[in-house]
């Protein structure tokens, strides 16, 4: 009796890991195509600052840039997101850059052809500083900027607007590259 109620035990636990195991592999591929139906959206449906790319001419020089496009969401912007007097990537997420594909002057200043990452330091009253820097693809931006492999460093003076704009934009047009957020805009001369 003892070995009929442990075969019966045994066949029991057997059919139970099958029923179970079964189940699992089932839960597995559906994980599997969830994850790759997820892989198949753009990547800009799931970030809050979605990534912008623009192209244009500037001077004699044709300019790619891309960036991450915040919006302002009812935050103050100056001098509280983004504070004074520190670097900021200018954009959202990674760094922002900017392709030149001649050499071009910024602000009187000679920026030789190449891809830039670009960098602000905003401040609370008078110009602002306009940073190329040599590394372009920093993946968070400000957070691993290196002053020691800035390219140039420009003075440009920030315009006030009556009108907000709540989502950042970087436009290519006279007299270069303008920045618009918020109340913002930053033009960047550029020939």
């Amino acid at each position: 009796m003892k070995k009929l109620n442990l075969l019966m035990l045994a066949v029991f636990a057997a059919g139970t890991m099958l029923f179970f195991g079964c189940g699992a592999e089932k839960t597995t591929e559906t994980t599997e195509s969830e994850e790759t139906s997820m892989e198949e959206k753009p990547a800009e449906e799931s970030r809050p600052s979605p990534l912008r790319t623009l192209e244009g001419t500037a001077g004699n020089s044709k300019l790619m840039i891309q960036y991450g496009a915040p919006s302002v969401k009812g935050r103050v912007i100056w001098g509280d997101l983004v504070p004074y007097n520190e670097v900021w990537r200018t954009g959202a997420n990674e760094s922002t850059y900017v392709d030149f594909s001649s050499d071009v002057t910024v602000e009187g200043n000679l920026l030789p052809a190449g891809r830039y990452s670009l960098f602000t330091i905003p401040k609370a009253s008078g110009k602002w500083t306009v940073i190329f820097n040599s590394e372009w693809d920093l993946e968070h931006g400000h957070f691993q900027y290196k002053e020691e492999n800035d390219v140039l460093r420009v003075e440009s003076t920030p315009e006030w607007e009556n009108e907000s704009q709540e989502q950042l934009s970087i436009a290519i047009e006279s007299p270069g590259i303008v920045v618009r957020w918020e109340k913002l805009k930053l033009p960047i001369v550029i020939q």
